[in-house]
């Protein structure tokens, strides 16, 4: 039986149940991919070029003769890998059907040669193979269109300090709907935020992973998505324009927690890194937070003062979200201040009576 071509949306309801491969070259797939594929390129980044540059200059035919020179001696070896990857995945998934045992989607740039070859391939072995009409192009393109929707955000906000981050997963233990931005693109948002954190994400593959949070969203309607309080750049990454405009129009949940409770949260989760990192940060915002500060707060973590140090930087980050806070559009018409004494997950009990819900009780 030969493989079957399948639209995007059919697509992507079957990775819920099996594993995708993207064929493309490592580095297309380096750069941004399906979230979860695994990669089993045709061809090498260097194969690609020669079969798109013979392909170009010379003829279609002799570059599918060079390509199929690059293929042959790697067939074996990919039909073994693939093997290795279903049954890892069999391993991990309970009570699947014998008949899906087998089953694999594939997809290339275009859904074009490369996803038709290694099809050929699997479906020749004995797998069931789905290929993606369009291929990844088709989901970028559905990605991009995916953030020209409204969704009904609703803000978390508080200076830093404020625990936003874990308030948000607590607002999840309470049935709600989130989406953990700074989650996704790997970085907590300031100057200091991939200190311990692995490497960021291209900003393509930033926005495949928050694509499919949005779909979530979409297809599990539950009220309000809340998301915390972010400038529109995350590190490395961009919160796309679209989204960033929606939430910078919805109504934003301000916890007003003491600055000393704030001080000494930022200094129990910061302290104990890497001082030179810590440096290099206070370094890059120089300019921002002026001469004398950078150099008071560098001389201070170099004796060791950790707390007093943070405490020049967080007086300073305290009046950059501030302006950040108050540069939208009716922002008296949709900010909500929610008093605090502490920074505790506890929190999230005054926010949903704030936000006008029940809070669950456990």
């Amino acid at each position: 039986m030969a493989a079957t071509r399948i639209d995007i949306n059919q697509f992507l309801e079957l990775t819920r149940q099996h594993p995708v491969l993207d064929v493309r070259s490592p580095g297309e797939y380096n750069h941004a991919h399906l979230p979860n594929a695994f990669s089993l390129p045709l061809f090498t980044d260097e194969e690609r070029k020669v079969v798109g540059t013979t392909y170009k200059q010379q003829s279609r035919e002799t570059a599918i003769k060079i390509g199929l020179d690059y293929f042959g001696p790697k067939m074996r070896r990919m039909v073994e890998e693939v093997e290795a990857i279903l049954a890892d995945h069999s391993a991990k998934t309970k009570n699947i059907p014998s008949s899906d045992a087998r089953t694999i989607l594939v997809y290339c740039w275009r859904g074009g040669m490369r996803s038709g070859a290694v099809s050929w391939l699997l479906d020749l072995y004995g797998f069931k193979v789905y290929t993606l009409v369009g291929g990844y192009k088709k989901f970028r393109n559905l990605v991009l269109e995916g953030f020209k929707k409204s969704y009904p955000f609703q803000i978390l906000g508080g200076y830093t300090g404020s625990g936003k981050t874990e308030l948000l997963h607590a607002l999840r233990q309470q049935g709600e709907t989130i989406i953990d931005l700074e989650g996704i693109a790997r970085h907590k948002g300031s100057a200091f935020g991939n200190i311990g954190m692995p490497l960021q994400p291209t900003q393509e593959m930033f926005e495949n992973l928050l694509y499919l949070e949005l779909q979530k969203t979409v297809e599990n309607p539950a009220g309000p998505v809340w998301l915390e309080d972010e400038s529109q750049r995350i590190g490395l990454v961009n919160i796309p324009g679209d989204i960033w405009k929606n939430m910078r129009q919805s109504p934003v949940y301000f916890l007003d927690i003491p600055f000393e409770e704030r001080l000494k949260r930022i200094t129990e989760e910061y302290g104990d890194l890497d001082k030179e990192k810590l440096l290099g940060a206070i370094d890059r915002i120089k300019g921002k937070l002026g001469g004398l500060n950078a150099k008071n707060a560098t001389q201070l973590l170099h004796e060791g003062n950790t707390l007093e140090s943070f405490r020049i930087l967080l007086k300073y980050y305290d009046k950059y979200y501030w302006k950040g806070l108050h540069n939208r559009e009716n922002v008296n018409s949709l900010l909500y201040t929610v008093d605090c004494k502490s920074v505790t997950v506890e929190n999230a009990i005054l926010l949903l009576q704030s936000s006008g819900k029940k809070p669950e009780t456990r």
